[in-house]
């Protein structure tokens, strides 16, 4: 992901001390964050679910992209830099070249979730327990309705209308 930050021009530069946290999940700021360095948290509820220290890392981008609150918390667990829009749809429309690397870095998440319960799926096939319903969860991943999608961009008005 190191190549997000060739394209980060107009995002503000921040530093942000160990401990703070950017992110709150439940909250929707609308904004996508890039970390330049330092170490990152990611929080689900009361438990860390990814460190992170990769250059180029993004995140708020699901909050973005669906609209919706934020799904984690993210929190600097050392002294970080990074780069913050706070108009994250209209960057992502300028730079359509970031858009594509965050479809391939969503495309890769869901193939491991999907990947991982589907492996669950098999081997605890005829136990009965909770994990039978995987089956179920990955079915309603399929069948999920897309979200409202506005085509076009500011600049470009939709031709159908």
């Amino acid at each position: 992901m190191r190549a997000v930050l060739d394209y980060c021009t107009g995002g503000t530069e921040r530093k942000v001390p160990a401990g703070m946290l950017f992110i709150r999940e439940g909250g929707k700021t609308g904004h996508l964050f890039v970390l330049v360095e330092g170490r990152v948290e990611v929080i689900k509820g009361d438990s860390v679910v990814a460190v992170i220290t990769e250059p180029g890392a993004m995140f708020g981008e699901m909050s973005v992209l669906l609209d919706q609150p934020h799904s984690a918390t993210v929190r600097a667990a050392s002294d970080s830099v990074i780069y913050e829009f706070n108009d994250a749809a209209s960057f992502l429309r300028d730079q359509p070249a970031v858009a594509l690397l965050i479809a391939r870095l969503l495309a890769q998440r869901l193939n491991v979730a999907t990947t991982y319960l589907a492996d669950l799926m098999h081997q605890y096939a005829g136990h009965g327990t909770h994990l039978a319903m995987v089956g179920e969860v990955l079915q309603s991943m399929i069948n999920l309705p897309p979200s409202q999608v506005q085509p076009g961009s500011d600049r470009q008005s939709d031709p159908r209308m």
